[in-house]
């Protein structure tokens, strides 16, 4: 497992690649208009899962203080895709670089599919 580290006066705080994916699957799954993430997580069971499950769908790589984020995502039909995207990487980027202090330097998305609310 890969750590970020970030250097403080009292001592240094890691923050594990696991732990930037987790932040980024859930800015996504507070998007409306996201479906799921690709590894099939939904809003309905996302409150029930452990933390590991909650990104799938999501790679991040981190490195020397910056983030690069890769999604996959299911967009509800009837929504626009590329506001959706937009929306996503606005939030992906934000919730990262407030929660981590970590630059975000991408934020790749891709659509698995688009799916219809029963």
């Amino acid at each position: 497992m890969k750590n970020n580290y970030i250097d403080e006066k009292i001592g240094e705080v890691r923050i594990a690649d696991d732990v930037v994916a987790v932040i980024a699957g859930i800015a996504t799954m507070e998007v409306d208009g996201v479906a799921s993430m690709a590894g099939n997580i939904t809003k309905e069971i996302i409150s029930k899962l452990a933390m590991k499950n909650l990104s799938k769908g999501v790679k991040v790589e981190v490195f020397d203080g910056t983030v690069t984020a890769y999604l996959a995502i299911y967009v509800k039909y009837g929504f626009n895709i590329p506001e959706i995207s937009k929306l996503v990487q606005d939030k992906v980027k934000n919730s990262i670089e407030n929660m981590t202090g970590l630059e975000v330097t991408g934020v790749h998305i891709s659509i698995a599919g688009v799916t219809v609310e029963k």
